[in-house]
């Protein structure tokens, strides 16, 4: 997400590109174990519900980074986005990174969106996409907004091959999307029938941060 201390976490609050067509069901559901080295930190859950010009999106994070069994870094993140098509309509989100608390809200406004942070309200201009590694159209997105620090963030999206992954106890083939932008780059990986299975990232101090599908 953004630089800073465990800042690789706050890149975790938003995830991935999709290789499938436009979402047809009323409803998605998506609940990833969160690794760090191949070591469970906890769970990420998604939610997507309602037709493509009234959906409504819920995150919920939840991280818990242990050393020698004690808790030395706890993560919580709840965001509730409001989408009309492919463009942001609504976005209210909260997240405690270790103790430090923060809100975004954000709501339309004229031909745009309005973001509120604790840093004030920035105007964005257009159709806004968040990171909705759900939706297909982030593929084609050159700035994506940012839930947990409302900043919208100059990216660059393109296909990576693709690759094996091991996802609900079996080795299936995916294929990987590249989002590069962010501190580090994020690849997102898809089923041939363009289920959403998982991401990896590179983090602080090399380490790698990896989310699959239950």
């Amino acid at each position: 997400m953004t630089p800073g201390r465990h800042g690789w976490l706050r890149r975790a609050a938003v995830l991935a590109a999709c290789a499938a067509a436009p979402l047809a069901v009323h409803a998605n559901d998506w609940n990833f174990s969160v690794f760090l080295d191949e070591k469970p930190i906890g769970e990420h859950r998604f939610s997507v519900a309602g037709p493509a010009d009234a959906r409504k999106v819920v995150s919920e994070a939840a991280f818990n980074v242990k050393l020698l069994g004690l808790t030395v870094y706890r993560y919580r993140h709840r965001a509730v986005e409001s989408w009309r098509g492919d463009c942001l309509a609504g976005l209210d989100a909260t997240t405690d990174d270790d103790g430090k608390s923060s809100r975004v809200r954000a709501e339309a406004e004229g031909d745009g969106l309005a973001v509120v942070t604790d840093a004030g309200t920035q105007a964005l201009k257009g159709c806004v996409m968040s990171f909705a590694y759900w939706n297909p159209a982030i593929q084609r997105q050159a700035r994506l907004l940012n839930a947990q620090t409302g900043r919208s963030e100059s990216v660059q999206v393109r296909a990576a091959g693709g690759g094996m992954l091991d996802v609900r106890g079996r080795r299936v083939a995916g294929t990987r999307w590249r989002i590069e932008g962010p501190a580090q780059p994020i690849d997102v990986w898809y089923s041939a029938e363009g289920e959403w299975l998982g991401l990896d990232s590179t983090v602080d101090g090399g380490r790698n941060l990896s989310y699959r599908l239950k």
